[in-house]
């Protein structure tokens, strides 16, 4: 089964983090439709935003929940940046290593800072992108800190 892990997984498993492998239908694109499928808190499924700096020209990693928007301003403040910019959607596969919709924190081809909203402490555990299309992991903070460094900061839009 070993040729179905994902690089995420495969980190994951080096670091000897624990985390639950949860599957859908890889059609399934909007993250609260897939939160729903499993029947778990859109509060809790955390998207991956991958963002970039014209001014350091640095790349940036925000964490936030599915049912929520990053706010650009909160999240350049997080990195000590001016202002950052989502990044083209063509851009993601050539810098990250993975697709729309299968963007995990973990295994990037490079480490870029990473944020993740500080709501995820609210949970015991968290969804994240597994690096595919249809697979979340579901892992808590503690056991994702062992594969990657990451800060917690308010860093969503007040809706």
């Amino acid at each position: 089964m070993a040729e179905d892990k994902t690089n995420a997984m495969r980190i994951l498993d080096q670091k000897g983090a624990h985390y639950a492998v949860r599957t859908y239908d890889k059609d399934v694109t909007d993250g609260a439709s897939v939160a729903a499928i499993l029947n778990e808190d859109p509060s809790s499924v955390f998207k991956t935003l991958v963002t970039f700096s014209e001014q350091s020209g640095d790349n940036y990693v925000f964490l936030v929940p599915v049912s929520s928007t990053l706010d650009l301003k909160k999240a350049a403040s997080a990195v000590g940046e001016k202002s950052v910019h989502m990044i083209p959607e063509k851009r993601l596969l050539p810098l990250t290593g993975y697709v729309h919709g299968g963007c995990s924190p973990v295994g990037m081809k490079k480490f870029f800072t990473t944020v993740i909203d500080e709501s995820a402490i609210l949970y015991d555990f968290i969804h994240v992108s597994g690096g595919k299309k249809g697979l979340q992991l579901e892992i808590s903070l503690a056991e994702l800190e062992k594969a990657i460094p990451f800060t917690l900061c308010d860093i969503i839009r007040e809706e």
